[in-house]
């Protein structure tokens, strides 16, 4: 059976044995009618888990491949070479696609708006109220950014792949909102934001803390236009 041309879905994990079936299972559920072959590549940063199993496990249902990958940046780009149809969708290891249109819808209004990037928006399962204010806030901030700088996020990022490649892909020299560092290269009018929602966990929030989550998503706002402050680490996946 062919590859869908149309779209390659490309995962960076590591570690992600408990997440992968749930993502997979969401991506499955999907009503976008080539699902089923459409190509998802994982690029695996070193597990010492069974995440490359557990992911495998799935190739009669879908095809599917594994990649040495690193940093999330790495194993997007790395995908991202291998594929040769018309739209990437980035999607981290750990989400799970709520709505079953979500693609569909995706790349319908890619195409019917001629967009080069476009995300949706976050919601955080089994989250308190300080996670679902901060994802609530995350979300105005990026339909907002439409008007302004565009803000998408890697978890759930639509890509033209022609755009993608003329990008320079992910700057793997950035080790933290690599994924803003290039979505706000996009024009204005080329990005959008779909009203559909992808569920996250607040592991992030819980391991570097509220505050310093919350200082470090304002600064890089308020250096948006300073590239320099991109290089930097910001010990954001120590």
């Amino acid at each position: 059976m062919a590859l869908n041309d149309e779209l390659t879905i490309i995962i960076p994990a590591k570690n992600e044995e408990i997440n992968i079936p749930i993502l997979m299972e969401s991506i499955l559920r999907q009503d976008y009618k080539q699902i089923h072959q459409t190509k998802v590549i994982l690029g695996d940063a070193d597990s010492t888990d069974q995440t490359r199993e557990v992911f495998l496990s799935y190739a009669d249902r879908i095809p599917v491949e594994v990649i040495h990958g690193g940093l999330p940046s790495i194993s997007r780009n790395r995908g991202a070479k291998l594929a040769s149809s018309r739209y990437l969708l980035f999607c981290d290891a750990d989400i799970e696609l709520i709505d079953k249109d979500m693609i569909r819808k995706g790349l319908e209004k890619m195409k019917a708006r001629n967009l080069h990037c476009l995300t949706a928006k976050l919601y955080c399962n089994e989250g308190n109220w300080k996670d679902h204010c901060l994802y609530c806030l995350t979300n105005l901030i990026i339909r907002c950014s439409r008007y302004i700088s565009p803000f998408s996020v890697g978890a759930f990022m639509f890509f033209e792949r022609a755009r993608f490649e003329e990008l320079g892909g992910f700057n793997e020299k950035v080790h933290f909102s690599e994924d803003y560092f290039l979505s706000k290269q996009v024009a204005r009018k080329h990005f959008g934001v779909l009203s559909r929602y992808f569920a996250t966990d607040n592991r992030r929030f819980q391991k570097l803390g509220y505050w310093k989550m919350i200082k470090m998503f304002a600064n890089t706002m308020l250096h948006s236009k300073d590239d320099s402050y991109f290089y930097r680490d910001h010990h954001y996946f120590d």
